[in-house]
């Protein structure tokens, strides 16, 4: 075995096996040379060589994402280290365990003047949870703060930064270990009900004659069939899910924008729940949003062993556990309470989905098409991953099969990685992956590309609509020069050239007959890697989009 001869280097190596951290994203450099020779010389790690840091951060994320395990992110020091940070802060929201290792010059060498030196230590710190900023020389100290860093992306599920100073030489290496180093166990206090007695939330929730659930992000598989079956029974209770719930049963409300767009302010009122229960992470819908800050429920909880965000202004009360330990404990507590709750809101349901099927029946090619014919036509067991802005808002007007799991980046619900993160979900997940993805969104992570791990099964869906689409939708659009650079970002180019350097089989579609092709062929061949482009019209997607709100009613 080869080992790197700088002592911290074999001490970090070392807690990073003993703790069971054995996949490693690497990033080629100089001065991180003696963690890439200790972690890629030893095969009980896991090792990727990803070039450009942003995309290696995202990759490591999306592997995380599937693992819910830490993921080591390695890099040289300098600016190297600065690109990380979109991942890192998507990891924070999303609550998605990181470790980056980033190695530095020594604290002398800072601020005069040598080349490849930044301000590395705390660079993370209002996205980091933990920053472990090691000295020169192995110490007890040194160990601590590493067992600590590590110990908190495992239990607090987010990213974590230890910085590395190393002097040169760098690439000197030995055979045997000169290092003993420390295992300080993780430490979770935390009681398995930490919120006391339930008996008055559960006078509250039986009093209540409107009830609504509301689930965001939220990995497949993990809320029991026994709750669901519970709470779609209750007639006082709204399930409201979106695409990235992963959570299903027929009477859950889908579609969340369909069902209240049309609204009245009676009909907001009407639905105002009484209690409000969420779990999960980011709500993509920004209309349930405007509804419940406006007409707030009287009470609302969140379930989340960590976290919980006030999103309505209206939160009163966080219970601190997983959604099954809570809802095992609560609802045996329950009692059925007469309502019309579920009747009503799911006679809104029915009228819109006839609706919906009715104007898409109808409608000319378009963005709203494409999504529409995308999502049915996805295989059954696959996993799909949508990128940000339009692609994700598009997916929510879409039912989806149960059986298909759905990710996205929605902790900062940037473009930034959207593509990276797929390719890392798709390597650790084994599953066919499908990605949707809009054209600015593609084009801004197309480096996601430059790797050797992209699975032959890996299928790309890039809706090219010759720019941000999203900004046609949003209040204040006009067609003016303005508008069409700095917010669309309009653009003539396409995926062919990138397709054909990366390895990629490629073909496009520009008609609904040649979509259906497109789809059928992508989904037939497994060889390569593949990006399906589909050319909708830019200027009539949003009109065709907006009109659907319309004719809802």
């Amino acid at each position: 075995m080869i080992y790197p001869k700088i002592p911290l280097a074999q001490s970090l190596i070392q807690i990073c096996l003993a703790k069971g951290i054995t996949t490693i994203i690497i990033s080629p450099g100089s001065r991180n040379a003696p963690l890439t020779i200790g972690f890629a010389s030893n095969p009980n790690f896991k090792c990727y060589s990803i070039a450009d840091e942003r995309a290696a951060a995202f990759f490591g994320l999306g592997i995380a994402q599937q693992t819910n395990k830490p993921v080591a992110l390695v890099c040289t020091s300098g600016s190297a280290l600065l690109n990380y940070y979109p991942a890192l802060a998507e990891a924070f929201y999303s609550q998605i365990p990181l470790i980056v290792i980033s190695a530095d010059r020594p604290q002398s060498k800072i601020d005069i003047g040598d080349g490849q030196t930044i301000r590395q230590e705390n660079v993370f710190a209002n996205h980091s949870l933990y920053n472990a900023n090691l000295s020169e020389l192995v110490s007890v100290e040194n160990d601590f703060k590493i067992n600590e860093a590590i110990n908190t992306a495992i239990l607090k599920k987010g990213p974590v930064h230890i910085n590395v100073p190393f002097e040169e030489p760098l690439y000197e290496t030995v055979s045997q270990l000169s290092v003993e180093v420390k295992i300080h166990a993780a430490a979770n206090d935390k009681q398995a009900d930490s919120n006391g007695d339930l008996s008055k939330f559960t006078a509250i929730w039986n009093a209540a004659p409107k009830k609504m659930l509301l689930v965001g992000v939220n990995a497949p598989h993990t809320i029991s069939e026994d709750i669901i079956q519970t709470l779609a029974q209750d007639e006082s209770v709204v399930v409201m899910t979106e695409t990235t719930s992963n959570l299903h049963h027929p009477s859950f409300i889908t579609n969340i924008d369909t069902i209240i767009t049309p609204f009245t302010e009676a009909d907001f009122e009407r639905f105002r729940p009484d209690i409000l229960v969420t779990f999960g992470g980011m709500i993509v819908s920004k209309r349930i949003k405007a509804f419940l800050r406006k007409y707030k429920p009287k009470h609302h909880w969140h379930i989340d062993s960590l976290r919980a965000y006030d999103t309505f202004g209206a939160l009163t009360q966080h219970f601190e556990m997983e959604p099954n330990v809570f809802f095992d404990l609560f609802l045996p507590l329950t009692k059925a309470v007469p309502s019309d709750y579920f009747q009503k809101m799911n006679e809104v349901n029915l009228l819109r989905k006839r609706k919906r099927e009715n104007y898409i029946s109808r409608i000319p090619f378009s963005d709203f098409v494409v999504f529409d014919r995308m999502i049915k036509s996805l295989p059954q067991n696959s996993m799909l991953q949508i990128s940000n802005s339009s692609a994700i808002r598009y997916a929510q007007l879409i039912d989806i099969d149960p059986s298909i799991e759905v990710y996205s980046n929605r902790g900062t619900s940037g473009i930034d990685g959207s593509t990276s993160t797929a390719i890392g979900a798709a390597v650790a997940n084994k599953k066919q992956t499908v990605f949707i993805t809009g054209d600015i969104g593609f084009l801004y992570d197309n480096n996601a590309l430059w790797n050797q791990y992209i699975p032959t099964n890996f299928k790309i869906i890039l809706i090219n609509n010759g720019g941000g689409g999203i900004f046609r939708i949003l209040p204040g659009h006009e067609e003016t020069p303005v508008f069409n650079t700095f917010f669309e970002t309009s653009h003539s180019l396409t995926a062919e050239h990138l397709a054909k350097m990366h390895g990629f089989e490629y073909a496009i579609a520009t008609d609904k007959d040649s979509l259906t092709k497109g789809l059928t062929t992508l989904y037939s061949q497994n060889k390569k890697p593949s990006i399906l482009e589909v050319f909708t019209p830019t200027l009539e997607n949003d009109a065709i989009l907006l009109q659907y709100f319309k004719e809802l009613t």
